[in-house]
């Protein structure tokens, strides 16, 4: 199952060049989530091929400018383009005020619903599930209710070997139970065991999205054996009072983090402005996490295929 994320944007409060603020796209069995949506974000998927029309789902971390400045445009393209079916979009309470505000000075009524899910930055919550993924809010420590986003695959059903099953014969109404789980009667009496005539689904992969936060162990927990771990750093070790200070994680941090939880890769991004070129920071994370890559824009990273 197609698992992956491509990056939007890895800027942090203001844009530079070459590099927006935050959104990425996360693809799950083909369906597509869009996570954090800043100033750019529209012109960005234009650029990297992105389909707002197959977009249903949206999670904003929180309502700093830099991760949903964009999102009114998105919407309004979106209603401009015809669009009919609903939308689901997962945020805090008070961005709906922003958004009906917005819409409502304009003169526009939506072509289609927009269904509000309500996210709650003091406590770990499910909030979103299908055949495919589930998804639960990350309580961050950041200057105001920030939220990340831990996805994870559901586990897959076992695997039926096609050549065992063609020669014993068994017939297709069985096949769902033996995925589940169920060994296989004949109508002889032979028992085939289920080990031998399926094979162990991989297991479920995870990606953890980890916004603007300080560091702070409270959150470690829930992200641990992250398959992709991205977290959040804005500036480099040296700068670290002013990482506490506006409630934000240095690049070394990310990596101990990514250590600590015992993540398999970790990516970075929410750079500062200040930094022209990232060499730096990446080096620096990856003195403590070797496996350490940059949030480029237009890159994807693939979680499981």
């Amino acid at each position: 199952m197609k698992f992956e994320v491509t990056i939007l944007g890895s800027s942090s409060a203001t844009p530079i060049f070459n590099r927006n603020p935050t959104a990425q796209v996360v693809n799950v069995n083909d369906k597509l989530y869009l996570v954090d949506c800043a100033e750019g974000t529209q012109q960005q998927m234009l650029r990297f091929d992105v389909k707002p029309s197959r977009i249903d789902h949206i999670f904003i971390s929180h309502l700093h400018g830099d991760h949903y400045l964009g999102l009114v445009g998105l919407l309004s393209s979106m209603h401009l383009n015809g669009r009919k079916k609903s939308l689901k979009l997962f945020c805090p309470e008070p961005l709906k005020d922003i958004i009906e505000i917005q819409l409502r000075y304009s003169e526009t009524t939506l072509n289609y619903n927009i269904e509000y899910v309500f996210t709650d930055a003091t406590q770990r919550s499910l909030i979103f599930e299908n055949q495919d993924v589930c998804v639960e809010t990350i309580p961050l420590d950041h200057r105001i209710p920030t939220t990340g986003f831990l996805f994870k695959q559901k586990k897959r059903l076992r695997k039926l070997i096609k050549e065992r099953v063609e020669e014993i014969g068994i017939p297709v109404p069985y096949y769902t139970a033996i995925k589940r789980g169920a060994d296989y009667e004949a109508p002889d009496g032979t028992t085939y065991k289920n080990d031998d005539i399926t094979t162990a689904p991989a297991s479920p992969k995870s990606y953890a999205y980890v916004s603007d936060t300080k560091y702070n162990e409270k959150y470690f927990k829930q992200i641990s054996d992250a398959t992709l771990l991205y977290h959040e750093a804005t500036f480099m070790h040296d700068m670290l009072d002013r990482a506490n200070q506006t409630h934000h994680t240095t690049a070394l941090q990310a990596g101990e983090i990514a250590n600590i939880t015992k993540a398999e890769r970790l990516l970075i991004g929410h750079f500062s402005a200040r930094y022209k070129t990232l060499n730096e920071i990446l080096e620096e994370t990856q003195s403590v996490f070797p496996n350490t890559e940059l949030a480029v824009e237009g890159k994807t990273f693939v979680i499981s295929e």
